[in-house]
């Protein structure tokens, strides 16, 4: 399930979530090291052509860990303060490694002009979260999966 799916079936969801991710150019990337245990590392992401894109640079620490295990987690940074203008938002899925002779690739050069050489992984969702508090009241929580329409949780 790519950023097109849910974009076609939560679309109000998915603009909030591209909105929170635009606000600043610096997220939150957690990957798994070869022990299992978590790593977080700061990561750029960029929403194009219906997919969300991981980019790297060469050889990375996050390079390797999602080579050898494509789950992961990125969160949105929140920005200064405690506002959080349209929430916390959080990705989870599965990265899936783009070859340097993939035409998507190519595409993706022609359009960002990355430093080169980099690596690129193009993702499939998870799960979408956003928490907000709405009123000044009640916490809120939206949680999304594939197949499932967006799921609403309100808490005082």
């Amino acid at each position: 399930m790519n950023w097109a799916a849910l974009s076609t079936a939560e679309p109000a969801l998915a603009g909030t979530v591209e909105q929170r991710f635009g606000a600043f150019t610096h997220h939150v990337l957690a990957t798994l090291r070869k022990d299992g245990s978590p790593r977080t590392s700061g990561i750029e992401v960029r929403f194009l052509g219906g997919e969300l894109w991981l980019g790297m640079m060469p050889d990375s620490l996050k390079v390797l860990d999602l080579r050898r295990d494509p789950r992961f987690a990125l969160q949105a940074n929140p920005g200064a303060g405690t506002d959080m203008g349209g929430g916390d938002v959080r990705i989870s899925g599965r990265a899936v490694e783009v070859g340097d002779g993939d035409p998507a690739k190519a595409g993706y050069v022609e359009e960002v002009e990355p430093p080169e050489p980099f690596h690129l992984f193009r993702t499939e969702l998870t799960e979408v979260t956003r928490t907000y508090v709405e009123d000044d009241t009640y916490l809120v929580v939206q949680v999304w999966k594939p197949g499932v329409p967006v799921r609403t949780l309100k808490r005082t």
